[in-house]
């Protein structure tokens, strides 16, 4: 049995409390801003990096799901020449593109995996202490069973990324203070022009940049970050209304997280927070502690990775 020392070895210990989650000032799905409370937790301090995610395979012999070929049963109608492992990568656009269709710069290539993060001929040599990518939600979850640990709440992750502060960003309330960038996030304009003022293309090192108040590192941008929640959005995802401020909040039911619009497609989404290297002004201004979007478990991308939490 795994020693909560074990558990929370090199973990940021996290004084639970009342916060405001959400916000009323962006997108939807964020709103409505309402207090809510949570206990004392644990938090890794960076996302899960490709050396640790390389050790739990050694171990465990783990295959991630962008490492394995499609069952066609579960996505009836699919092309044969689409049952190959593969894994959704961002391909810059030659200039500007309808932003409302993603599919402009998201491609999915073929034995893109953790090991291969732009695909076959690539590697993660030098990248040791870059946040795994390539990896679903039953990846993450598998890793973080294998820590002794567990996946973030959207709420315990969402007040860890907040610092103890209240503020529009997990450093302040100016994006670019005197120019200069405190994360990993998309400058420029996407999905084009990437001006690297951050001085990253894709990911970054983890802890390349500044902490927040609680000494976490890229609680926003980098990649965006699996929780274990299921996601429903805006008005619908907040607790039952009561005389009393919701303790340890959890989302909806996994049914409840289908996609509406895609009736025929039941798959479950989680919860992501915290943005991504991807976030640009002019598009996904989700580099904040509040924001929060959707995504089905089966699906891997080269800008999501995750994080651990313990509780207490």
């Amino acid at each position: 049995m795994t020693t909560m020392r074990a558990h929370t070895a090199d973990m940021v210990f996290v004084k639970g409390g009342r916060f405001t989650m959400g916000s009323n000032d962006h997108y939807a799905e964020e709103a409505p801003a309402r207090e809510v409370i949570v206990d004392d937790f644990w938090i890794d301090p960076r996302p899960v990096t490709n050396r640790e995610f390389g050790r739990f395979v050694e171990e465990t012999g783990h295959v991630t799901l962008a490492e394995q070929a499609p069952d066609p049963a579960d996505y009836p109608g699919i092309l044969p020449d689409m049952i190959r492992a593969g894994s959704l990568l961002f391909v810059p656009t030659s200039g500007p593109v309808d932003l409302s269709n993603p599919m402009q710069w998201w491609q999915f290539r073929f034995d893109a995996n953790w090991r291969q993060p732009t695909g076959p001929g690539s590697s993660i040599a030098g990248m040791e202490d870059h946040p795994v990518v390539h990896v679903c939600y039953e990846d993450a979850l598998a890793y973080a069973k294998w820590a002794g640990k567990a996946l973030p709440t959207e709420a315990q992750w969402e007040f860890a990324a907040r610092g103890g502060s209240d503020t529009e960003y997990a450093w302040g309330d100016e994006l670019l203070p005197g120019g200069k960038a405190l994360a990993n996030f998309w400058q420029g304009e996407f999905p084009y022009e990437n001006l690297e003022l951050d001085g990253f293309a894709r990911t970054s090192p983890v802890g390349a940049f500044p902490p927040n108040g609680y000494g976490l590192y890229d609680m926003v941008g980098n990649v965006w970050e699996w929780t274990g929640d299921w996601y429903r959005e805006g008005d619908a995802a907040q607790p039952a209304k009561s005389c009393c401020i919701p303790r340890n909040p959890r989302g909806c039911s996994e049914e409840e997280s289908f996609d509406e619009r895609m009736p025929a497609i039941r798959i479950g989404r989680k919860v992501l927070k915290g943005g991504s290297h991807l976030c640009a002004p002019n598009y996904c201004q989700r580099y904040r502690p509040a924001a929060r979007t959707p995504q089905t478990v089966d699906t891997s991308t080269s800008h999501i990775g995750f994080r651990c939490v313990a509780n207490g």
